[in-house]
């Protein structure tokens, strides 16, 4: 059987399906596993949430989030590689926040350079 996890997060059908077998056959949580192709550690951690709160939603998925800058920070980013297109992203980023006292990843002044489409 293919792995759910494969995929991403378990649907919610699925995780349904894992809490009916739990229920109606009393398999342990290895064997749940092993039937579902999924770790034992999520059976386990599904049950948990289950038993404390009721609820056996997919948690939403962190990371993606954009930095929150508005259009004055984003026309700072802009002036920036305008005025130094060699700087490094790092750089860009140090700049920002010696103007604007936020500081964000360099992986997300990459983000928002490619974003506003700037060339370096």
């Amino acid at each position: 059987m293919r792995s759910h996890l494969a995929t991403g997060q378990p649907s919610l059908d699925f995780r349904e399906k894992i809490i009916d077998v739990y229920f109606t056959e009393r398999l342990s949580v290895r064997k749940l596993a092993k039937r579902f192709g999924v770790s034992k550690s999520f059976i386990e951690t599904l049950l948990k949430r289950l038993r404390e709160t009721g609820d056996i939603q997919p948690k939403p998925h962190g990371g993606g989030a954009q930095p929150k800058l508005n259009a004055e920070q984003l026309k700072l980013v802009k002036a920036l590689v305008d005025a130094d297109n060699d700087a490094t992203l790092d750089e860009l980023r140090d700049r920002l926040a010696a103007e604007t006292s936020i500081l964000i990843s360099r992986s997300s002044m990459g983000r928002i350079v490619q974003q506003l489409e700037l060339t370096r």
